[in-house]
């Protein structure tokens, strides 16, 4: 294994914009939900004649879909990932729309039969509703609670009130609230594996929302008791948590 500087150097200049995780292969490895959202993503578009994925990221997870309808638009918000998502999926002839937090969908109601996402940064139930057309679908892969807060925790100590946030069914009850007849909700449990101290400072710097304020700086201390840890040949285990949620308009 290289230094510990060496390791943390690398992470710090490795580009971090998209959603794509390729980085990590041979340093950390995630299991992955029984169901196949990719699989089910692209069954369902294949049937519809317009969609919408929201929080799409750099768009890699659409542009893994072998087919869109006439009407394929995605939302994003990160400046970056707008400009990679136009990139990528531009030439297949998605229109990528920049937006802007919790405002309103800039979109007309009533217009997509499916509106997808893949781990959305907070769905706006009543946004979805609006813009889904009658017996419309939403489908979509959530970030569950307590996800990663293996690692998380080992930062920040506990955190005991968030580890209840994202619950699955108290979504699926804000989504019924909002109008929406839920079809289908599971959950799982999936193990993550970090070898090397560089792959933590990598997955810290894209999903910044694990530890708001990181910086190898501020939590050398946590960093150098990770490393101690693993060039024993003891990799830190977390687990994600995810759900899969369906609902008609």
């Amino acid at each position: 294994m290289k230094p510990f500087d060496e390791l943390v150097a690398e992470a710090e200049a490795a580009d971090v914009s998209g959603w794509g995780f390729d980085w990590l292969k041979g340093r950390a490895s995630e299991e992955r939900p029984p169901w196949g959202y990719s699989r089910l993503l692209a069954q369902r578009l294949a049937h519809v004649q317009s969609a919408l994925d929201l929080d799409t990221g750099g768009g890699e997870v659409l542009d893994e879909m072998p087919h869109f309808p006439p009407l394929m638009c995605a939302t994003e918000a990160w400046p970056p990932n707008v400009r990679k998502a136009r990139d990528l999926l531009g030439v297949r002839g998605v229109q990528v729309v920049e937006t802007a937090g919790d405002a309103a969908l800039p979109f007309a109601s009533a217009s997509f039969e499916l509106v997808t996402s893949r781990h959305p940064v907070h769905p706006c139930w009543a946004e979805i509703h609006r813009i889904l057309q009658p017996g419309g679908h939403y489908f979509a892969q959530h970030v569950g609670p307590a996800s990663a807060f293996e690692l998380i925790e080992h930062f920040l100590g506990p955190l005991p009130e968030q580890r209840h946030q994202r619950d699955p069914q108290s979504e699926a009850e804000a989504a019924r609230a909002a109008g929406l007849t839920v079809m289908d909700l599971r959950t799982a449990r999936c193990r993550l594996v970090f070898q090397d101290v560089g792959a933590v400072v990598w997955i810290l710097r894209k999903c910044v929302w694990w530890v708001p304020d990181f910086s190898t700086s501020k939590y050398q201390d946590a960093l150098l008791a990770l490393d101690r840890r693993m060039r024993q040949g003891d990799p830190f285990v977390a687990f994600s948590t995810r759900h899969l949620i369906e609902a008609r308009r």
